[in-house]
């Protein structure tokens, strides 16, 4: 698939194009790393006694972010991409708003689930457009070029929460949620044009809805890359989930946290640059896998540091980044082969994959934030479990081959 004639005359062009998709994706890493800082805050103002429950107000995003992307999909896959695009990034500025009001936590964990259900969209509409109009290596590069403008957001957002906090209080970060989300729909209204060609689109009934989620979960390739990639995001939530607590409590470094973690995330974003600069000639397949064996050391090696009582600030911040720099080349490359075999069903596809990773991703990230116990044995125990099945799914989704190319994305079910 290649870009229509329409498209290219009417629409942005190769670089706008890429940093719509990275900005679309920004919402919801900023909504997400900004509140970090204000954790502490927000508990004090709002009286949560127990620290662990403060990992709710990401978990609550997450579950609504997750949720709500089974809808998405079929919507834009009937209506086309831009309208439903447009909506849900209203009702992520909207519940913005509402959590800047919010003075209890009830209230705001509802914001954060209202947030989560707007900026859903963006999960599902940036994958469908970008297949819209692009398929295989080049799809690849697009999505790691989209993932290095995102990843700024990541680097940048916990200071943006800390610059805020040193200025007003933790309501304020909320304003900034509102501010960027309005930004970007009136770029992506003036510039972003409908990628879903007319003979595309597909009537919202249930036996064709259901037929292409049945196509979307029974797909070998498609479920093994969508869970491979749940389960390295399960790590990454479980890092959001806990890092605040670990330099706070762990290392007794707060200052030290914002830089940490913008280091942490900048290895994300230069992973990502050279695989968009590697990915046509290497191919993903030989690539992502070689970062997944990568991962798994570090995991293995952090681990063992941590159970033996050795791991210091450090430690943690080198091997932390190491593990995040394999997850950049992870990342892009498991949801462009997710995808290969779901172009005529994107938008749904897309829906089920983000549903499946967001889901068991929040809920086992979760888990291990939620098992925080003073030191950094969960966390770093996590990862290196949760590498293994990553690991596993993997050889499953490539039937025990791994690091060869494939010139043509299979069709048949499992």
């Amino acid at each position: 698939m290649t870009q229509t004639s329409t498209t290219v005359r009417n629409g942005p062009g190769f670089a706008e194009f890429v940093c719509l998709i990275a900005i679309m994706m920004a919402l919801n890493a900023l909504a997400i790393d900004a509140m970090l800082p204000a954790l502490p805050a927000i508990g004090e103002d709002l009286g949560i006694a127990n620290e662990n429950s403060r990992q709710w107000i990401i978990t609550a995003y997450l579950l609504g972010f997750g949720v709500t992307q089974l809808i998405y999909g079929p919507l834009s896959d009937r209506f086309g991409r831009k309208p439903v695009l447009l909506t849900g990034v209203g009702i992520y500025v909207a519940f913005s708003v509402v959590a800047a009001f919010s003075h209890t936590f009830t209230l705001l964990l509802l914001a954060r689930i209202g947030m989560g259900i707007g900026v859903a969209a963006t999960r599902v509409l940036a994958v469908s457009i970008v297949r819209d109009r692009y398929e295989g290596r080049t799809m690849a590069r697009v999505m790691s070029l989209s993932f290095l403008v995102f990843l700024g957001v990541p680097i940048l957002a916990p200071t943006v929460g800390q610059l805020v906090l040193l200025v007003g209080p933790w309501q304020w970060i909320f304003w900034v949620f509102a501010i960027f989300g309005t930004s970007f729909l009136i770029w992506a209204a003036l510039r972003l044009p409908e990628t879903l060609h007319p003979e595309d689109r597909r009537a919202i009934e249930t036996g064709p809805i259901l037929d292409a989620f049945r196509q979307a979960v029974t797909n070998r390739q498609a479920m093994g890359y969508t869970l491979a990639m749940t389960a390295i995001v399960s790590g990454l939530f479980g890092f959001i989930n806990s890092s605040q607590q670990i330099f706070f409590d762990v290392f007794k470094a707060p200052h030290l946290f914002t830089t940490v973690f913008a280091l942490v995330a900048g290895g994300i974003a230069v992973s990502s640059l050279i695989n968009s600069h590697l990915v046509e000639r290497l191919g993903s397949r030989l690539i992502s896998h070689s970062a997944l064996m990568g991962f798994i050391v570090f995991s293995f090696i952090h681990a063992a540091i941590s159970l033996s009582g050795h791991d210091t600030i450090w430690t943690f911040s080198i091997l932390q980044g190491c593990k995040m720099f394999c997850f950049g080349l992870v990342a892009g490359n498991f949801g462009s082969m997710a995808m290969e075999p779901m172009g005529h069903i994107a938008g749904t596809a897309s829906s089920a994959q983000g549903f499946i990773s967001t889901i068991i991703g929040a809920l086992a990230g979760f888990t291990i934030g939620q098992l925080f116990n003073g030191t950094t044995v969960p966390l770093t125990s996590g990862f290196a479990v949760l590498s293994v099945v990553a690991l596993l799914l993997v050889l499953w989704a490539e039937k025990g081959k791994l690091f060869k190319a494939k010139h043509a994305a299979p069709a048949h079910h499992a």
